[in-house]
């Protein structure tokens, strides 16, 4: 298996896991979706325009994974992260995120900043494992029209609908 850096040119490789990404993400608020290919090839060409480092992890000629990196020197923040589900827990997630981690530390920082779904627990465990324990920020947001939460989350002092 190979990490190489994406270029405009393997969108269409690439789009599937994007889909594939996106449909994970809308599982994890109980909601049924189909991948969109189209869509996963707008998102990463979004991504390649606005300069945002992007990997893909090869193996004889198919693409397995991808990591999508933000940068604002000297920070950088994993956009996302997937591998295909046949090919997980065999190292390929570990070294998409070290090319993160190469790029944080050729800008002299020491850590990468995550956005993870808190239903995401494989993610969380992958962090967790990888020395990634500190809760950095919490994201508030306006109930949607309609939808309905069923659980509550305490943190620290706060409780918050979920």
């Amino acid at each position: 298996m190979e990490i190489v850096r994406l270029e405009s040119r393997e969108i269409d490789r690439v789009a599937p896991l994007a889909a594939a990404f996106r449909v994970s993400l809308k599982n994890f608020n109980g909601i049924a979706a189909l991948p969109n290919v189209e869509a996963g090839k707008l998102e990463i060409l979004e991504y390649l325009d606005a300069g945002y480092p992007c990997f893909a992890a090869v193996e004889h000629e198919t693409f397995i994974g991808y990591i999508v990196c933000r940068v604002e020197k000297p920070t950088v923040w994993v956009e996302s992260l997937y591998v295909k589900e046949e090919y997980r827990r065999r190292g390929v997630a570990t070294k998409l995120y070290q090319t993160a981690e190469n790029l944080v530390t050729s800008y002299g920082e020491d850590t990468v900043f995550n956005f993870v779904h808190p239903n995401n627990h494989g993610m969380i465990e992958f962090l967790r494992k990888n020395g990634y324990s500190v809760l950095n920020l919490i994201e508030l947001r306006k109930p949607y029209s309609g939808e309905v939460l069923s659980r509550k989350i305490q943190v620290g002092e706060h409780e918050f609908d979920y």
